[in-house]
């Protein structure tokens, strides 16, 4: 799965589909700067890794994200590094972008939003 993931086109892929319950091919030929070949091999990829489902309807192919499979792999991923995690309805957001400094005013008068997150700790 961290190969199909890794490729730049193929990421791009995901995240497309991730927006949307199902996309057509010709979405991705409209948004992609590669080739109709290129699409089917990158697809292909993905769909051997268990990331998406390919449907076909007459001439056309439909894609979906396999989010369980997405989510399969990030437990995975905790059981290797286990730390606190956000849960709820809002995704929590990602600590790297906040800015917060050492000492900083600002950030520790910042209310947690305790409505949007909880956090599981072990």
């Amino acid at each position: 799965m961290f190969k199909a993931l890794g490729d730049p086109i193929r990421w791009s892929i995901i995240q497309q589909i991730a927006q949307a319950d199902e996309l057509a091919c010709s979405v991705l030929e409209d948004t992609l700067p590669v080739s109709k070949p290129t699409i089917s091999y990158h697809t292909k990829i993905l769909a051997q890794a268990g990331l998406i489902e390919v449907r076909k309807r007459g001439r056309n192919y439909y894609y979906c994200l396999q989010r369980e499979a997405l989510r399969e792999l990030i437990d995975e991923l905790w059981t290797i590094a286990p730390s606190p995690r956000a849960v709820g309805d809002a995704p929590a957001r990602p600590r790297h972008r906040r800015g917060r400094q050492a000492g900083s005013r600002r950030a520790a008068a910042e209310p947690a939003a305790a409505a949007e997150v909880a956090l599981l700790t072990w």
